[in-house]
């Protein structure tokens, strides 16, 4: 990112980009020409001020770890192999933006981009290593106390720190822990490797969405995560994550009993996820999740009535249906009203919240006149409310998802209303 905004700001300076113009065709038609810009030229030649970026130290560092690194200079053709570990480090750092930007007049970041010059990266630097391994604390789980690993499918498992020898001491003891984190792990085999963080990235995060789905809890994915090949050296990658556990922060223990119930779920969800496809369901999930995130209980209170009023009043607030359509799908009949009432006082808190907020008087303006109006008839706190809507969107995304209720949640709820209401007029 900042050799990005570094040699996009010298561009639109006015620093100029050769060009070398190349014949293309042939096969006795014509000769065609085109310009092909000169890009790793005009890299090297701003290699002292992309050397002063804040990143750039670190990173070589990280490289120079790597002793067959000389197999990637070799592979682009590099004469210049310093004689110490960092100076090899710094060119293949340079080769490696070379890479990225090849034969673009533009320095833009693009993921696609990065993941395939880092995955060439990868398999260069480790040809003759069997598998890679990529592992990233768990916060917010714990294993069952005779259970130091459960394996759930398609190369993850759930291990508990310790019992992975060898792992980085960074990733299994958080600061001040008392027990050692879980990790998650990926074992990702030769055919698979080059693209081996991109495809934890992936695996990890199915995973976090399927405990969040299966499990009342706050979880959360370490931001940071280790990977290495067989017999090399762990090196640290950012996950992607934000590392933050919201709520109340308790730990979910996962009892040797339902080891095999998560481990079907997740098989589930790997099968039916991308059957969310884009839409309501999907955009809901989203939402939830980010609700699962959030620090305090109103932050995620708006996630959660966003992801219900997609699911459930696409007409829009004004249509005032949401409080009966989840009560008819989320209680029995003599205990709907109660639930209708109690998703209305959340409505009113979210209102009574942002008017304090737009009023100028803060959170601390809207939120005590809210609390003591909307605590309800059971003497329900604020934060029981919401983990209240939390646990019926979570059910209802879970069973969506599964396929034991339609994705047309609001379709589901008025033919559940038409019926109790033929039932009445009997």
């Amino acid at each position: 990112m900042e050799a990005s905004a570094l040699l996009s700001a010298r561009l639109a300076a006015g620093e100029e980009m050769g060009f070398e113009l190349c014949e293309e065709g042939g096969h006795g038609g014509a000769q065609l020409y085109c310009y092909r810009p000169l890009t790793a030229r005009f890299i090297r030649e701003r290699r002292a001020p992309l050397a002063t970026l804040p990143a750039h130290l670190p990173a070589a560092r990280l490289l120079a770890e790597c002793d067959t690194l000389e197999l990637y200079l070799a592979a682009h053709g590099e004469v210049r192999v310093p004689g110490d570990r960092l100076g090899r480090a710094t060119v293949a750092l340079e080769l490696f933006l070379c890479a990225i930007y090849a034969e673009r007049s533009e320095f833009g970041f693009e993921p696609a981009h990065f993941e395939a010059a880092y995955g060439e990266l990868e398999h260069t630097i480790y040809p003759e290593r069997d598998a890679v391994t990529v592992i990233a604390p768990v916060l917010g789980i714990a294993l069952d106390h005779g259970t130091t690993e459960l394996t759930l499918g398609d190369g993850v498992s759930l291990i508990r720190g310790d019992a992975l020898a060898g792992a980085p001491a960074e990733a299994v003891w958080a600061p001040g822990a008392e027990e050692p984190a879980v990790l998650a792990v990926l074992v990702v085999h030769d055919e698979s490797r080059g693209g081996a963080i991109g495809l934890a990235r992936t695996r990890f995060r199915r995973l976090l969405s399927a405990l969040r789905l299966f499990e009342r809890g706050t979880y959360a994915l370490g931001p940071l995560a280790w990977t290495r090949a067989s017999g090399g050296r762990w090196r640290m990658v950012p996950t992607g994550a934000s590392g933050r556990l919201g709520g109340l922060r308790q730990l979910t223990i996962v009892p040797s009993a339902q080891e095999e119930e998560l481990r079907a779920f997740w098989r589930l969800v790997g099968r039916r996820g991308g059957a969310a496809g884009g839409g309501e369901l999907a955009w809901a999930l989203a939402r939830f999740e980010m609700g699962c995130e959030r620090a305090a209980p109103l932050e995620a209170l708006t996630d959660h009535l966003l992801a219900l009023r997609a699911l459930l009043e696409p007409e829009g607030p004004q249509s005032g249906r949401l409080a009966q359509r989840l009560a008819v799908i989320c209680a029995q009949p003599d205990e709907r009203a109660a639930l209708a009432r109690r998703v209305a006082r959340a409505i009113d808190l979210e209102r009574a919240v942002i008017t304090g907020m737009t009023a100028g008087t803060g959170l601390d303006g809207g939120f005590p006149a809210g609390r003591a109006r909307l605590a309800g008839e059971r003497g329900d706190s604020v934060e029981a409310l919401v983990e209240e809507l939390s646990a019926h969107l979570r059910a209802m995304l879970r069973d969506a998802l599964c396929g034991h209720l339609d994705a047309d949640l609001r379709a589901v709820a008025d033919e559940l209303l038409a019926e109790a209401a033929e039932e009445v007029a009997r």
